[in-house]
This record gives structure tokens, sequence and C-alpha cells, in this order.
């Protein structure tokens, strides 16, 4: 074999061994290293960021370098980077020259690229060292580009201390983005690299400045600076020291900090309006703290897409207290009445009632379970929607028990809540009245999607009929506002569907509303469970609800609703028109005098005809049950009860307590004893006497106040009263056995 081909062998061996080394180089020197957890809003602005595992502020890597920066750090470190293959020479040979002379190494002659060599390998700078980095960044060059070797300079060059990262160090040193910085910034950093163990903001300051100038000066000879640029950015001062990073919707940040270390993670988050959503939650909450609630929690949805436009998981957590780390948006709280929305739209959906159905608002006890309105009275009978708005509970179980508990309790996890584990049976009728949990953020987003249902945006919602969403949103406009005013007088008041709740012992209270474009959920009270005397939905989530409304963008993004925002009537074609009574709500029965027309939800004619009317004499006449007559009376003296000539098929009396076949359990006293329990009866005439027997045995009399105190013991038991006119009434129930 000649020596030619011998040659050329050699040749090609070498080419392909370098071919081989170049390609098996790693893209990414920095693959491995640690990084920041960053957080950013919709825009891409920061909100927050946690340190990296081994202790730096080293953002992760970005793609791009600011112009300033990048014209400022290419004059200072590297002129002919555009130029070299990774390694200059001129200034290499200038390096060892100044090194030889001064008998030690003074200057490393290293380009950006050998530099990110070094940074990957973090070694020694020795002759052997600078060898190796030579070739490397050769490698390099022929690996990626001048761009993305200048970002990864920028993205994990050293600024002084735990700083590592040009973005890191701009929010740092500056409070501000790369973007953003000014000339005097940009230089600035493009000199602390250099040394920065040596000369950085807190050591040796003047042999910084003094650089910086010189570098701004050097920008400005050849063309990048104008004379007020350079006079301006000299004229700047040196940051005194690390400005602390933007600590904004912090419960997310953090969350990110658990799913996504080291990661950037762009959110949904509005910056504009996380930032006053959250002085509107500090300030309310610095209110409410006096009063001893100590926590606040707010979420903000678009409607249209279910993303989070602010996030405020507890309000001032800078405020040192228990429960200040927690996250309330997303813990179960007790739901207090905030549900009862949906089982009204539910109920609608299906036909259970219709939108003003009279429903009976009377003392109830259902096996121990004896819901009270909040203001303790009752109403006897009132309409769907009026019980509604005025989250009137007694009502609401009414409505529950039309249902079904099973029926409601799978249409609340159809709709979205996750935190309903235990069985219909162990929830009962308290599911309505806050007898289960619930979050924040999963609530406010059954009430995004009511609205988004409305114009059909939303799959897979089981609450479809536009008809049902109308009427429910309709009635929960009605809702007495905390600041008083009436948006029916007043055009430029912004409608809101909104609806509060208040969980036993003042633990919880909630606010959420919606209209076309958002939803807001606020909850007030202490994150440690303790409850705080005096909050309500109403008097402290509320406010703070219409506040946040107040400072959202107004307007309707979508067809379906009106200009104001507020939801559109529904088209004729999404309902059936029907005569309903105007006094029961139900649908017109041949005794009802007066009638209205409305569109109503097509399964709103399976509901039965108004019961409440009949004729009496030749005349169509309003009567009521007896216990809800009772009530009903107290309240609306315009009400004509029957006289006894016109009772007939009437009954004249009827059991609030018990009803009939009912498990009594009779509470024992602190000293044991037993004193029995009250039975009470309603009687359309007060006035005449009743007698009572229990089991066929003579108990006693009332009049006007039909109210009796029974000892029964365990067992099955029968009361029978019968008043003076020879009218008799029965009802069976047994009493349990008290085992405490």
């Amino acid at each position: 074999m000649d020596r030619k081909r011998k040659r050329g062998i050699w040749a090609a061996g070498i080419i392909t061994v370098l071919a081989a080394c170049v390609l098996c180089f790693p893209r990414d020197p920095f693959k491995g290293a640690s990084y920041s957890t960053v957080v950013t809003d919709r825009n891409g602005e920061l909100l927050g960021a946690r340190i990296a595992s081994d202790g730096q502020w080293r953002f992760p890597p970005c793609d791009t370098v600011p112009d300033k920066f990048r014209t400022a750090i290419i004059e200072f470190e590297d002129r002919w980077f555009r130029f070299h293959p990774g390694v200059n020479p001129i200034s290499a040979v200038r390096a060892a020259v100044g090194n030889i002379r001064a008998g030690r190494i003074t200057s490393g002659g290293s380009t950006i690229t050998m530099q990110v060599i070094r940074m990957s390998q973090g070694r020694e700078r020795t002759y052997r060292q600078k060898i190796k980095e030579a070739v490397l960044a050769t490698f390099l060059e022929m690996r990626c580009s001048k761009k993305r070797i200048l970002a990864m300079y920028a993205s994990h060059a050293p600024f002084g201390g735990n700083v590592v990262g040009l973005e890191a160090a701009s929010w740092r040193y500056f409070g501000r983005p790369p973007g953003e910085l000014s000339w005097g910034e940009a230089a600035t950093l493009a000199v602390l690299p250099n040394a920065p163990s040596d000369i950085h903001l807190g050591k040796n300051r003047e042999r910084l400045l003094d650089k910086r100038n010189r570098l701004l000066r050097r920008l400005h000879d050849k063309g990048k600076l104008d004379d007020l640029d350079l006079e301006l950015a000299l004229d700047e001062p040196l940051p005194s020291e690390p400005a602390p990073l933007p600590q904004y919707a912090w419960s997310i940040t953090e969350r990110y900090a658990k799913d996504a270390p080291g990661q950037r993670s762009r959110t949904t988050v509005d910056l504009g309006i996380q930032r006053q959503v959250e002085d509107v939650a500090d300030r309310w909450n610095s209110e409410f703290a006096m009063g001893g609630a100590n926590d606040l929690a707010v979420v903000v949805m678009d409607v249209r897409t279910e993303e989070i436009l602010a996030y405020v998981g507890n309000a001032r957590r800078d405020v040192s207290r228990p429960g200040a780390d927690v996250d309330i948006v997303r813990s179960p709280r007790s739901t207090g009445s905030i549900l009862k929305p949906i089982l009204y739209c539910s109920l609608l959906q299906d036909g259970g009632m219709l939108p003003n159905t009279l429903l009976p608002d009377i003392p109830v006890n259902i096996s121990g379970f004896s819901p009270q309105n909040f203001n303790r009275q009752f109403a006897g009978a009132v309409k769907a929607s009026e019980a509604l708005a005025r989250s009137l509970n007694v009502p609401a179980v009414h409505m529950l028990r039309r249902e079904g508990v099973p029926k409601f309790l799978d249409m609340l996890r159809k709709c979205g809540m996750t935190t309903l584990g235990r069985s219909a049976t162990d929830y009962g009728l308290s599911l309505i009245l806050g007898g289960a949990e619930g979050t924040l953020e999963e609530i406010t987003r059954i009430y995004a999607r009511m609205s988004a249902s409305y114009q059909g945006s939303v799959k897979g919602f089981p609450l479809t009929d536009k008809c049902a969403l109308w009427w429910t949103f309709d009635a929960l406009k009605e809702v007495n506002r905390p600041d008083e005013i009436d948006f029916h007088l007043i055009g430029s008041v912004r409608k809101i569907a909104w609806k509060t709740g208040t969980s036993y012992g003042f633990r919880d209270a909630w606010a959420v509303g919606v209209n076309a474009d958002y939803a807001v959920g606020v909850w007030v009270g202490n994150a440690m469970g303790q409850g705080a005397a005096g909050i309500t939905g109403a008097r402290t989530a509320g406010p703070v609800m219409f506040d946040i409304f107040n400072l959202l963008p107004s307007g309707s993004r979508t067809e379906a609703y009106s200009k104001d925002g507020w939801f559109l009537e529904p088209a004729p074609s999404d309902g059936i028109k029907a005569e309903v009574c105007h006094e029961s709500g139900c649908l017109k029965g041949p005794d009802c005098e007066k009638g209205d027309t409305l569109l109503l939800p097509a399964a709103a004619m399976k509901s039965a005809p108004c019961p409440y009317h009949r004729t009496v004499q030749g005349t169509k006449t309003f009567v009521l049950p007896p216990a809800m007559e009772w009530y009903y009376r107290q309240h609306h003296p315009e009400y004509s009860p029957l006289l006894p000539e016109d009772l007939k098929d009437s009954e004249p009396m009827e059991f609030i307590y018990p009803e009939g076949g009912t498990e009594i359990l009779i509470p024992r006293q602190l000293d044991g004893s037993v004193e029995g329990v009250t039975f009470n009866l309603a009687h359309r005439f007060p006035g005449q006497t009743v007698f009572w027997h229990l089991d066929n045995e003579y108990a006693g009399k009332t009049q006007f106040i039909h109210q009796l105190r029974l000892n029964p013991s365990v067992g099955k038991h029968t009361v029978t009263v019968v008043d003076e006119s020879g009218n008799s009434l029965s009802v069976g129930f047994t009493v349990a056995e008290n085992k405490l």
C-alpha cells in the first residue's frame, strides 16, 4: 500500500473520529443541571419562583437574549464571537504572551463558547483545561448555532452569590425581566460574570461601576449608544442589594414547585387582574381579621374557557398566623347553602317543579333532622324562586326530597365535585344545607359551566336546559346585594347571578357569582376551622365578590348574551309555553282563576297541576293545607281562609310534627331524666278545642296553640286528635331507644 493511500485512510479515519466526537457531543452540555421553578401568567409575566434544589437562583434556559445584553456582552467578552469557530487564535496568543510575561495566569483569552464549556464542567482554570475547553468549544460550535450558544451563556453565567443566569440576575438585581433592562443595567450585568466573586454589588462597587462605565463608553464610541443614552446610562446608580422576587398567586407557584419542580410553567392567570384581586382580598382580609375571620380566598374564572384569571389561595400570607400557608381554594370546606342553585336548576330541568312553584315553609322534623331558616321564622308557603333568592333552608329540604338525595348526589358528581366520597344515606337531606364539603375552585367552576352551558359552549355538563338555566340565573339576580343597590333602578350597575352560603358555627362564608363573562368565588373564615361570630356569606364574602366584579373588564364577548353582560331570554324553540297558576306557580288547573304564560323547560309538562285551588260555593278559592295556612296567614293578611261550613272535603287539621311513620329519638336531660317530646298540630280554626289521645288513652287538650308534650315509651305508637266539631286525625310513629 503506497503512502498516498495510507495518508488517505488515516485522514478518513481522523475525520470519522472527529465527526463521531462532534455528533456525540451533547447539544445541551448543561443537561442534568437543577433549575428554579418559574411560574408565569398567561402573557409570560413572572408570578413567582422557587429556588433550585442546589440552592441557586437559576431560571430554566431561554432561547433568546435581549438585544441590549447581547450587544453589551459580546462587546465586553468576545468581540469576534460572531466570526470565530469557538476559539479566537489572536485572543489566545495575546493571553498566553501576557501570562508568560506576568508569570501567572492573568487572562484566559476565553471566548464565550469556551466559557460555556467551562461553566458546564466547572473545572479549575489550568492550561490543560484550556486546551480541552478549546477543543470542546469547536465541537459545540459545530453542533449549535451562535444564537443558541449565546443563550446558553446568558442562562448559566454566574452573577454573584447564588444568582446564576441573566434572567435570575435581572429579577434579583433590578426587579424586572431582561427584556426591560436599561443600557446601564444591561452593561452592569454584562461585566458581572467576568469576576463575580471579586467584584459584585456588595464588594468593590467602585471598580464594578468603573468597568460598567468603560463598557458604556466603548459602546458609544462604536455607535451602539447615542449621546443621550450614554448620559442617562452613566447616571444610573448600581442597585444596593438583591430584590425579592415577585410573589403573586403564591399558592399556584407552590403547587408547581411540587408538581413540576425545576420547570418554567405558564398559567392562565392574568397578572393585571391578579394584582387588583390580591389588593381587594388583602384589604378586606385586614378588616375581617379584626372580627376573628383570619383567612380569605378568591378565584376568578373565564366563563368561556374555564381558565383561572386570578387565584388567591389565602390573603395576606405574609401575616404570620396558623393556617396562613393553606391553599383554601383547593381545600374542602362545608358548603353551606352554596349548592342550592344546582338543585333548583336540576328540578326545573327534569320537571320536578316549576320556577315559582309554591313550597312548604313550615317546621319539619325528619328522623331527628329539623332544619331551620336562618331567621328562625317560617313563611308557611313560598315560591321556589323566592326561596332560592332568600336562601331559605326548609323549602330547600323539600326540594331535595322531591329530587331525591341519590339523584342529586349523582348530579353534583357529574357537575364536577370530586369531594363527595360518602353514600347518599350518609349525607341525607343535610346535603343541601352544608352536610357535604366542596372546594372553592370546583364550585366556582360549576357556576361558570352553568353560564357556559346556557350558550352551548361546554360539553358533558349535565345541566343543559336553557330555560332551566335562565330561570335559575333570573332568581339568583334577585339576591339582596350587600351594597343595598337596587340594580332595577340603576342601568349602569352590572347584573350578577350570585349565591351565598354560611356553614354551621359560622366557620365558612361563601359567595359565588356569575355573569356572561366571569365566575367569581370568595370564601371567608379560618383555615384551621374555628368559627368567627357574625361572619356570613352575605355580609362578608358578598362584598368582596362584588368589589372584584367591579374591577373586571366589562362587555360580553359572546352572542348568547345581551350587551350589558346579562343573559338574553331563551328563544321559543328552547322550551315550551304553558299556562301557570299565578298564585301557586304550578301548571294552571281548572279551578285556577289567574294564570301567567311562561316559557318553561320541556319537562315542565310532567309536573302536577295546581293543588291549591278549588271551587267553593261557585267561587274559585285558593286554599292551603292547614299547616302551611297557619304560618302563611301571619305574613299574608290578604289570604282568606275557608269558613267551617265551606270545609266539606278539606281537612281542618294537619300534624306539623311528627310526620306519619317518623322515628323519634326522645332526648335525655343533663340529669338523665326524660321529659318527652312536643307534638305540634295546625288547625284552620285555632280557637277550637282539640282533644289528644296517645294509643287510645286521653292525654290532654289544647286551644289556640295546639302543642302538647308527650312521653311515649320505646316502640310504635299512635296519636289521635279530635276537635270539638268531631273532626279527627291520627298519626303513627316509632320511638327509638336512646342509649346515651
